[in-house]
């Protein structure tokens, strides 16, 4: 079964505020089975544009990384990084 990914592309606006959603995210996610594979981190821009920073967590499936994006727990935070940031986020099917 291939794995599934939440793929996020973020621009901080409040970089103080956002720290409260990485904190708080980071727990919810790996309790639903989430591994981040990228999170920030150098990144350069070879085609086209983008957001600044870029995240990339890893389920078991593809229906993992869907139930874990719509937690209700994971959303309540997420609302933290709405407020502070603006994103693109993804669920994405990964290849076997």
């Amino acid at each position: 079964m291939p794995k599934g990914y939440i793929i996020g592309h973020i621009t901080v606006n409040d970089p103080e505020a956002y720290k409260e959603y990485v904190v708080r995210d980071t727990p919810i996610l790996h309790a639903l089975g989430g591994r981040f594979i990228v999170r920030g981190g150098q990144a350069q821009v070879m085609e086209g544009e983008t957001l600044m920073r870029h995240v990339v967590i890893e389920f078991p499936s593809y229906e993992a990384a869907l139930t874990a994006y719509n937690d209700p727990e994971y959303q309540e935070v997420a609302d933290i990084r709405r407020r502070t940031a603006d994103s693109v986020i993804l669920v994405v099917e990964g290849t076997e």
